[in-house]
């Protein structure tokens, strides 16, 4: 009697568990717990509260969490980059070198950045893309915490510079991955993708410039509109994130529960998510001050936002409530959920 041996069902290796956020709750709760935390002892390093070694431990946390969250994300391997980035946080905070502090500060705000971006979902009206919006830049606000608690030795410009240039480059290598490649972009979407371009580039090149050659009497009034919207207000809002960055955020989620396309739109959003992540880089400003700043862009992006989604709605949709109504009910385009990995 011949014996047949029964072959054991196949299990689902621990790389596979981790990366599946959707699909299994133990990974979630682990990831939940580690930014938990992560975000209270870098509060109570913010207060101050508890030993000196808490912002330390907060730092490593986050960007180890952010780290594997941005792989589960993107389909890639989390165990090993979220490890890999723990190893890398630790490395410059035994060495206590200031290139390595520095660097871990800016991986940290520029994961963040990036995270804020692809954590999004789609959103069929305004107030969902508004919703999206409002994560996306407490995510990276939650970066900008842990990117400091390294207390790197950093030129406050070039922090930003560099954060901001990084996400961009991230934000666009997933685009063309997540919206179908350059075939993907369509008419529409190169053109709104060329606009977006433009006004990154003429916003960075025009702060440098003006920084570096403007002269006297227009810097000088350009600070005194500055010191009173921070006199009157309690802050001055980011420019790039009011005008760019949240509403190319909320129409590209706009975009997304319609077309694929839409991701490309979402990738200069990072232009409101760098700034959020590294708005605590300049120790002249007060937590509260940078809190503000970051707010009073995001409202004003949303309104820019909200704008700009209904004239898109207005040139290429139906017109009418009612069409509008059926317009939005229609717009179910799929897409992975929330914890979920989009690729």
């Amino acid at each position: 009697m011949s014996r047949t041996r029964s072959r054991a069902p196949s299990r689902a290796t621990l790389e596979q568990r981790i990366g599946e956020f959707g699909t299994s709750r133990a990974p979630k709760l682990i990831w939940i717990c580690l930014v938990v935390a992560g975000v209270a002892a870098l509060v109570c390093a913010t207060i101050p509260v508890g030993p000196d070694w808490l912002r330390l431990v907060g730092s490593v946390a986050i960007a180890t969490s952010y780290t594997w969250a941005l792989a589960a994300r993107t389909g890639g391997r989390p165990l090993v980059f979220g490890g890999l980035a723990a190893v890398c946080s630790l490395v410059a905070i035994i060495t206590d070198q200031d290139i390595l502090l520095a660097s871990a500060a800016v991986g940290t705000a520029t994961l963040a950045a990036v995270l804020g971006v692809v954590a999004t979902v789609p959103a069929a009206g305004f107030w969902t893309a508004a919703r999206e919006c409002v994560i996306a830049v407490a995510c990276a606000g939650v970066g900008a915490m842990a990117a400091v608690g390294f207390e790197p030795v950093i030129e406050e410009e070039a922090f930003e510079f560099v954060g901001l240039g990084l996400a961009f480059v991230a934000a666009i290598l997933l685009a063309f991955r997540l919206g179908a490649g350059l075939h993907g972009l369509g008419r529409r979407g190169l053109v709104v993708v060329a606009i977006g371009g433009v006004l990154l580039a003429a916003s960075v090149t025009y702060a440098e410039l003006l920084r570096q050659y403007g002269s006297d009497g227009l810097v000088d009034e350009l600070r005194s509109w500055v010191g009173w919207s921070r006199d009157t207000f309690g802050a001055f809002p980011r420019p790039i994130a009011s005008v760019l960055g949240v509403p190319a955020l909320a129409y590209g989620c706009h975009m997304r529960a319609r077309r694929r396309q839409g991701w490309w739109v979402c990738a200069f959003g990072v232009a409101a998510t760098a700034p959020a992540a590294t708005a605590l880089a300049n120790p002249a400003i007060t937590v509260t001050e940078a809190l503000l700043s970051v707010g009073y862009g995001l409202v004003i992006g949303l309104v820019v936002g909200w704008v700009v989604i209904r004239l898109d709605l207005a040139l290429t949709g139906t017109r009418g409530a009612r069409s509008r109504g059926a317009e939005r009910a229609a717009a179910v385009r799929p897409e992975p959920g929330r914890f979920s990995p989009l690729l």
